[in-house]
């Protein structure tokens, strides 16, 4: 299920407690990007249990329970950790991943708020999370009787509130700093094959690794680590950042002609971060529309054709992630900068030559 209204973590809690108090909610997102901590949170905010039940590993009669015979007659027991006396917040993790028949065990739970004769009591909260089908993650249809149930909210991954959240979990310095220069690499949708991508949790397990070897990690455990956890372009560009953050390499020096383009082939992950550090650059400084920009902007479209030449000199296919086409706009060199350099480069590099 997909929708184009979506909250960030910061906003879900406000939505629970006027929502998840009073019906079930079901709680749609990406793998990794914090569904089961906001619950747990969530829960722990109005001084309630939580019980996770993870769908995946149900079956029927682990919520219906068995029977017994009271008396003369047979009634089922729900198992302990759902039945219980206090109020408290009964978590459905992958939900929607479940058995047919266990998805159909929810009903009366998710609607009645009931299982045989069992009734969770007043105050409790009945919260689903999964994942969507596009998430190349197990999940079955969602029967339209159990849909109707719920209500129906769709998380979305938020680098500014992670990062409000990192610092003060104790999350690696390095990975603070990059993903506040790069917020956009927080997260990756998943890919169709088996590797690692970029969520997170995943950014979370990279930051363990990292506090784990301490400040003697050495370049090629990095990459390894990185590789591990992270999308592939991801990786490349959290290795070179750490470079930067260790011989003080950075693009700045390049744009002011103080260092050049690193060129040895051991450097090409520092190679392809620095690109698209050019690369943010130029989306944040160029102007719109070249008439209206200012004296800085005008001397930095200057200085990125020259800088363009070099990098290409180097890798044409690195040169060629700076000013690659894209189909976000906001994502987009300005046209009459790509325009320019179509038309400058050319004489430059003869200029070179």
């Amino acid at each position: 299920m997909q929708s184009a209204v979506t909250l960030t973590p910061a906003q879900l809690p406000g939505v629970l407690l006027n929502v998840a108090v009073v019906r079930p909610v079901f709680l749609w997102g990406a793998p990794g990007i914090g569904k089961s901590s906001l619950v747990r949170d969530f829960a722990a905010s109005l001084g309630l249990d939580c019980v996770s039940l993870l769908g995946t590993q149900l079956a029927p009669e682990d919520l219906i329970g068995v029977p017994q015979i009271v008396g003369e007659r047979s009634r089922f027991c729900p198992p302990e950790m759902i039945a219980r006396d206090a109020p408290y917040c009964l978590f459905l993790d992958e939900l929607n991943a479940a058995a047919p028949d266990v998805q159909k065990a929810f009903y009366s739970l998710i609607l009645d708020r009931r299982i045989g004769a069992y009734e969770l009591p007043a105050g409790s909260v009945v919260i689903g999370a999964g994942n969507r089908a596009t998430d190349n993650a197990l999940a079955r249809p969602m029967p339209s009787a159990l849909a109707n149930r719920l209500v129906h909210l769709h998380l979305r991954a938020s680098a500014a509130d992670w990062l409000a959240w990192a610092g003060p979990a104790g999350i690696h310095p390095w990975i603070l700093d990059y993903l506040t220069e790069r917020p956009d690499q927080l997260w990756a949708p998943a890919p169709k094959t088996e590797e690692a991508f970029s969520t997170p949790r995943s950014w979370h397990m990279l930051s363990d690794t990292l506090h784990s070897y301490g400040p003697d990690l050495d370049p090629e455990s990095l990459r390894v680590l990185a590789n591990g956890t992270l999308s592939p372009v991801h990786a490349s560009g959290f290795c070179g950042y750490v470079k930067i953050v260790r011989h003080a390499y950075g693009f700045e020096a390049i744009l002011k002609g103080e260092a050049r383009w690193p060129h040895r082939p051991e450097d090409r992950d520092l190679l392809y971060y620095l690109a698209e550090v050019f690369r943010v650059r130029l989306l944040r400084d160029l102007p719109v529309s070249k008439g209206h920009g200012s004296a800085d902007g005008r001397r930095l479209a200057f200085r990125a054709k020259s800088l363009l030449v070099e990098l290409a000199e180097i890798s044409l296919e690195v040169a060629q992630t700076v000013i690659a086409p894209e189909a976000d706009e906001e994502r987009a060199l300005p046209g009459w900068f790509l325009v320019e350099a179509a038309r400058d480069l050319p004489g430059l590099i003869a200029a070179r030559g």
